[in-house]
C-alpha cells in the first residue's frame, strides 16, 4: 500500500467510504488478454488508416494545389489546398457533436464501425475526382466535399477510439496501452508519406500530375475493408458493458437527452483542461506533418524528395519513442511528461527551426528529431489522460466536443496560419513561434490538470489485467478500508 501513487489511493478510498465496504470479486473488472489485444489493434488501425490518407494529402499538397486549383499562383496554389486541408475541420466538431452521444447510448463498437465506412469512402472517392482541366470547378468543390465527408467521420472516430481503448485498459497500464491508439496514427502517416515519397522517386513530375497522385488514396479502399472487418468483431467495451454504477445513474438518465448542454454546464472545467491539451498536442502535430513538408520546399527551397525523408525520419523516430513515453507515463504521472514537453517546446522551438533552416545533412535532421521528441511526448499520454477527465455516462460525447472542437479551431488550421503568417511577414521563424505560444497555453493547462495515472475511470470499476492482480487489488482495498475506519474514529 505504502507504493501505491498518492492519487490512486486518494481515489479508491473516496469509493471505500462511499461503498461502505472493501472491494468484491464484482467490483474489480479483469480485463481478458485477448480481448485486450484485439480492441487496442482494431483501435490504432482505423488511426493509422485516417493518419495515412493525412500522411498522403500532406506531402501531395503541392501537386494537389497543381491538379485543382492550376490558374492560381504557386503560393495560393499551396494556400488553397491545405485551405481545402483545413475545411475538413471545420466539420469535425459535427460529426463529434453527432457521434459522440450516439457513442454513450448505442455503444461504442457500432459508432467506429460507421465512423471506418466513412473514412475510407471519402480517402477512395478523392482518387476518383476529375482534374481541374477535365471538369473545371466542379473539381475543387468535389474535393472539399470529399474532404468534409472525412471531416465529420473524424469527428466521431479519435474520441471514440481512445474512449474505447481507455476502457479496455487495466489502470496500471492505460498509459502504455493507449499510447498504441497514437503509435497507430504516426505508422500510419509514416506508411502514407513513405508511399508518396517513392512515388515521387519512380515517377516524373508529369505522371505525378497525371496520375500517380491518386494511387495512395485509392489504397484506402482496400484499407477501410480490413479495418471495417477488425472492428465488427470487436466486443463492446467493459465499462460500457457494465453501465454505471449507482453513483452515475441520474447522470446517465440526463446524458440521454441533449448532452450538448449537459456537458458544457457540469464539465466546463474538464472541458477547457482537454482543449489545452489538445492543442498543445495538435499545434506541434500538424506544424510537424503538415506543414514542415510544404515548408521545407516552398519556402526553403529544398527537393520533394528530401524534405519528404526528412519528415519521414521524424516519424520513424516517434514510432520508435512513443510507447516506452506510454509506459514512462504510467509509472512517474501524466501531469510531468505534459509539463516538461511543454516548458521543452518553449526553449527549443526556435533552435529547431535555426537547425531546420541550416544547409547540410545532420543540422535540419537534428532539428526535426528535437521536435518529433516533443511531439512524441504530447502524444504517448494524450489517449490515456483525455477519456479519463470525464465520467463514462457522456466520455464519448464530451470528448467529440472538447477534442473536435480545439482540433478544428487550432490544430487543421495550423499548416495554413502558419504558411498565411510566413508569406506576410517574410519571417521564416514564424513557426517556431506559434510553437512557442502553444507551449505557454500546455503549460498553463497542466497546472489544473488532476494526475490520472494508475486511477480508475470515473464511473466504471477498477480494471485489472489479471486474477492475480484482482486478488491484490481486493487485499489493498482492505487495508485501505480499515486505515480510513480507524482514521475517522480518531481524527
Amino acid at each position: 500500500m505504502a507504493e501505491m501513487p498518492r492519487q490512486v489511493r486518494e481515489e479508491l478510498t473516496r469509493r471505500l467510504r462511499r461503498n461502505k465496504r472493501a472491494f468484491r470479486k464484482e467490483d474489480v473488472q479483469v480485463v481478458e488478454p485477448p480481448l485486450l489485444k484485439r480492441a487496442v489493434g482494431a483501435s490504432a488501425l482505423g488511426n493509422c488508416m485516417e493518419w495515412f490518407d493525412f500522411g498522403v494529402y500532406s506531402y501531395l499538397a503541392a501537386t494537389i494545389g497543381k491538379v485543382f486549383f492550376p490558374g492560381a499562383s504557386p503560393g495560393a496554389q499551396v494556400i488553397s489546398s491545405f485551405a481545402t486541408f483545413a475545411a475538413a475541420f471545420v466539420v469535425r466538431p459535427l460529426g463529434g457533436l453527432v457521434f459522440g452521444p450516439l457513442g454513450d447510448r448505442l455503444g461504442r463498437q457500432k459508432v467506429l464501425a460507421t465512423t471506418m465506412i466513412m473514412m475510407a469512402a471519402g480517402t477512395f472517392a478523392i482518387g476518383l475526382i476529375p482534374s481541374y482541366a477535365t471538369i473545371g470547378i466542379a473539381a475543387p468543390i468535389l474535393l472539399l466535399l470529399a474532404r468534409m465527408v472525412q471531416g465529420f467521420s473524424t469527428g466521431g472516430e479519435y474520441g471514440g477510439a481512445t474512449t474505447f481503448v481507455a476502457e479496455y485498459s487495466p489502470d496500471r497500464r492505460r498509459g502504455f496501452l493507449s499510447s498504441w491508439l497514437d503509435f497507430g496514427t504516426f505508422v500510419g502517416y509514416a506508411l502514407g508519406s513513405a508511399l508518396v515519397t517513392l512515388l515521387n522517386f519512380l515517377l516524373t513530375d508529369a505522371e505525378m500530375l497525371s496520375w500517380g497522385w491518386r494511387v495512395p488514396f485509392l489504397i484506402a479502399g482496400p484499407l477501410g475493408v480490413i479495418g471495417l472487418y477488425m472492428r465488427l468483431k470487436l466486443e463492446e467495451s467493459p465499462a460500457f458493458q457494465q453501465q454505471l454504477d449507482e453513483h452515475e445513474q441520474s447522470l446517465a438518465q440526463e446524458s440521454a437527452g441533449s448532452e450538448f448542454k449537459t456537458i458544457v454546464r457540469s464539465h466546463w472545467r474538464p472541458l477547457l483542461v482537454c482543449m489545452g491539451l489538445v492543442l498543445l498536442y495538435n499545434v506541434t502535430n500538424y506544424m510537424v506533418t503538415g506543414f514542415l513538408p510544404t515548408y521545407q520546399t516552398e519556402t526553403l527551397g529544398r527537393s520533394s524528395s528530401s524534405a519528404d525523408v526528412l519528415v519521414l525520419i521524424g516519424m520513424v523516430w516517434i514510432v520508435l519513442l512513443i510507447t516506452f513515453i506510454g509506459r514512462f507515463s504510467d509509472r512517474i504521472g501524466r501531469r510531468p511528461v505534459y509539463a516538461v514537453s511543454a516548458a521543452a517546446m518553449i526553449v527549443l522551438a526556435v533552435p529547431s527551426f535555426l537547425l531546420i533552416r541550416m544547409e547540410g545533412t545532420w543540422p535540419p535532421v537534428l532539428g526535426v528529431l528535437i521536435l518529433s521528441t516533443l511531439l512524441a511526448c504530447f502524444a504517448a499520454p494524450s489517449a490515456a489522460t483525455l477519456p479519463a477527465l470525464f465520467p463514462t455516462a457522456v466520455r464519448y460525447a464530451a470528448m467529440g466536443i472538447g477534442f473536435n472542437f480545439a482540433v478544428a479551431a487550432f490544430g487543421g488550421t495550423t499548416p495554413l496560419v502558419t504558411e498565411a503568417l510566413v508569406n506576410t511577414t517574410g519571417n521564416d521563424l514564424m513557426p517556431a513561434y506559434y510553437l512557442m505560444l502553444a507551449g505557454v497555453i500546455g503549460l498553463v493547462t497542466v497546472k489544473f490538470l488532476p494526475e490520472s495515472a494508475q486511477v480508475p475511470l470515473n464511473g466504471s470499476q477498477p480494471m485489472v489485467g489479471s486474477k492475480e492482480e484482482q486478488r491484490e487489488l481486493i487485499t489493498t482495498s482492505k487495508e485501505l478500508y480499515h486505515f480510513s475506519r480507524e482514521y475517522s474514529r480518531t481524527g
